[in-house]
């Protein structure tokens, strides 16, 4: 086994994140809770890790296939949420807005590839929860 994660409290509600691959970040919680907001919220994380996973996918696939974008980002949207504790995603999108001289068909196989098959963070939550994908296409959006 090796470690993936370590965590230390610093004070008040911020976490120092020490990750396996040896790169530090800082979690915190709102000021409301006794945080002092100096960083992101631990719920963020694995949706930013997957927004990360899933682009480095599509974007490695884009340019094996010589598709190469002016620009390329990934937003993930929380769509809907329990309502009580534990208040976890029942559902989010995942948007990929991409511009430049890419063919649609070869952007959605290679957002495809990524969802099935090569990310890793989509393959862990999403069993947990539904994950809708979108790309808008030089303003052109298709849900997929």
């Amino acid at each position: 086994m090796s470690t993936i994660a370590k965590v230390t409290l610093e004070d008040g509600m911020k976490f120092v994140g020490e990750t396996g691959s040896g790169h530090i970040l800082v979690m915190d919680a709102a000021e409301k809770v006794g945080g002092r907001n100096a960083g992101p919220r631990p719920a963020e994380l694995p949706f930013a890790g997957l927004a990360g996973c899933t682009g480095m996918d599509t974007i490695s696939i884009l340019r094996k296939m010589r598709q190469v974008p002016d620009r390329f980002s990934i937003e993930v949207e929380g769509l809907e949420r329990r309502e009580e504790h534990p208040k976890h995603w029942l559902s989010i999108r995942v948007t990929f807005t991409v511009d430049g001289e890419v063919a649609e068909d070869r952007l959605a196989r290679a957002i495809e590839l990524s969802r099935t098959t090569y990310c890793s963070v989509s393959a862990s939550l999403r069993d947990a929860m539904q994950i809708e994908y979108v790309y808008v296409l030089n303003g052109k959006r298709v849900v997929l």
